[in-house]
């Protein structure tokens, strides 16, 4: 055997090692780090696919091709994994065989159990082929393991993103729900709403951040993306925030920080950072004139404001610079629906307002029964709102004096 043979066999084992520590760093180890193997085969996946899809004007056709790239990886992810235990394990059989044509058909026999090769020599060579058989039997073992996790994490997803629509009607747009819930007296329950979105955020940031293909699984419909949900209802609670700061729901604020933190932590696997402490001063995308606008829509719904919109848009600013270039961030990279207020598409378009469903007028004395009900129960909520702010000689604000949203200490 000579000095080729033996460094044959060197790089066969390391390539050997590395594709392992791949399959274990996406498979087994729940972190945020990804293998330079499995970031490549991601890219390899993607742009192709991006590229196509950018040359399709019409958006729902362009899901539909976007759809199948986190398919694509899944499968290819799978065959280049193989692929290279094939040619680690060829490499490191090549000095025991007749050549290296040969020693491919020893390993692969070995790696996909068939037994229709083996070396010739026993020891080390006959070490070298039952590691093949075993590493096959792993590698596709746990692939088969790997999928049933994808999918339980994507359909916990995508729970509250269908639920949404309900409640906003689809794409999200965060002024809708305030106006959806105004409209049929429910702003009481948006505690809760906000209570299981922070609940949402933390899975989300910890499964998409540790299985990063999730980023790319789709939603059943073109119309919906769980980016632009939590956008939503980041908007939703920004908008409660500085328009009600006495009687927004307390949930609001905790939900704030873990929503905005889960975009940031997400923007960052895509290779996008943004900054960890954004200035209060940053000029957004939504201009003062679209949220007095979509304010006074909200309040023709039936909201009763504690501050005026002129007076609420710095707040409101104070809250969404913190996640702003977050969401747009994915929203471009993912190249979602381009709902309101959620930033520009690497293929430019006309935004997408949301498609709610209308408020349907009947003379029937049964519905006028229940309209006479529901405004008997907004004016108590009201009433009680007001006897709150009875208790209080001044509107809370934070102690240094910045507006809401802006956290002094900030990561």
């Amino acid at each position: 055997m000579s000095a080729l043979h033996w460094l044959a066999f060197i790089a066969g084992l390391l390539l050997v090692l590395a594709t392992g520590l791949s399959v274990l760093e996406t498979t087994i180890v729940p972190r945020g780090s990804q293998s330079p193997f499995t970031g490549a085969i991601l890219r390899l996946v993607s742009m192709p696919v991006r590229f196509v899809a950018s040359m399709i004007k019409d958006f729902e056709a362009r899901d539909r091709m976007l759809s199948y790239a986190s398919a694509i990886y899944v499968v290819a992810t799978l065959l280049v994994w193989l692929l290279l235990f094939l040619l680690g394990f060829s490499l490191m059989l090549w000095p025991f065989s007749a050549g290296f044509a040969d020693a491919i058909r020893i390993a692969g026999s070995s790696m996909l159990t068939l037994g229709i090769a083996a070396p010739h020599d026993n020891g080390l060579p006959t070490a070298v082929v039952y590691a093949a058989a075993l590493f096959g039997l792993v590698v596709i073992t746990l692939q088969i393991a790997y999928l049933p996790v994808l999918y339980a994490s994507y359909n916990r997803r995508e729970t509250l993103v269908t639920m949404l629509e309900g409640l906003a009607g689809t794409p999200g747009w965060g002024p809708m729900i305030l106006m959806r819930s105004a409209s049929i007296d429910n702003l009481d329950g948006l505690g809760a709403m906000y209570e299981r979105w922070m609940e949402w955020s933390a899975d989300v940031a910890e499964s998409h951040s540790a299985y990063q293909v999730l980023l790319y699984f789709r939603s059943t419909t073109a119309m919906r993306s769980w980016v632009i949900s939590l956008l939503s209802i980041l908007d939703a609670g920004a908008m409660h925030l500085a328009l009600c700061p006495v009687t927004a729901p307390a949930q609001a604020r905790n939900f704030m920080r873990v929503g905005y933190l889960a975009f940031r932590q997400l923007s960052g696997v895509i290779g996008r950072p943004v900054a960890a402490d954004p200035s209060p001063d940053t000029d957004l995308t939504v201009t003062r004139e679209e949220f007095i606008e979509a304010a006074e829509r909200v309040r023709a719904s039936g909201m009763e404001f504690e501050r005026e919109p002129d007076v609420a848009w710095v707040h409101f600013k104070g809250w969404r610079v913190n996640y702003e270039d977050a969401a747009h961030a994915l929203a471009a990279n993912l190249d979602v629906v381009p709902a309101l207020w959620s930033g520009p598409r690497i293929r430019p378009g006309p935004p997408v307002p949301p498609l709610a469903p209308l408020d349907r007028v009947s003379v029937s004395a049964e519905v006028a029964e229940i309209r006479r009900v529901g405004e008997l129960r907004r004016q108590r909520r009201l009433e009680r709102q007001r006897q709150a702010r009875g208790g209080r000689h001044t509107v809370p604000h934070d102690d240094d004096g910045t507006a809401d949203g802006v956290d002094p200490g900030a990561d």
